[in-house]
């Protein structure tokens, strides 16, 4: 049952993320949790501070899409794209739990590339993820 409480936590808080709801968005995580974006090499103390580095982002977004959520336990992990100024970017968010509460999120976010011609003829084309 816990776990099904959980991925109703994060259908809320991923809901609430795409229609810009601040306070429901970040009612998942806990008051000391930590948020890591390793790529610019920043670590977000806090829900306090969370949420107030998303409300001062300079961009609303225009897409957010959810396309799989998993995990059990105390580790979950949402794949989405969301998209600024009609520009997708693919997220990847891993979150640890406990009590309920989110204590640690690390986000990766990657931008669609074409793929290289010398490939095409061991792979098709996936259709269904936004590009």
């Amino acid at each position: 049952m816990q776990d099904e409480t959980i991925r109703e936590a994060l259908s809320a808080h991923w809901h609430a993320s795409a229609t810009g709801d601040l306070d429901a968005e970040h009612d998942i995580y806990d008051d000391d949790a930590i948020c890591d974006y390793p790529q610019s090499g920043e670590r977000i103390l806090g829900r306090s501070n969370l949420q107030a580095l998303r409300g001062h982002h300079p961009d609303k977004p225009s897409g957010f899409d959810v396309r799989r959520i998993q995990g059990e336990g105390n580790l979950w992990v949402t794949e989405y794209t969301i998209a600024y100024q009609g520009r997708p970017t693919r997220v990847v968010s891993i979150m640890e739990f406990r009590n309920g509460k989110v204590v640690h999120e690390t986000q990766y976010f990657s931008d669609s590339f074409d793929a290289p011609d010398w490939r095409k003829q061991w792979v098709q084309p996936i259709t269904d993820v936004g590009r």
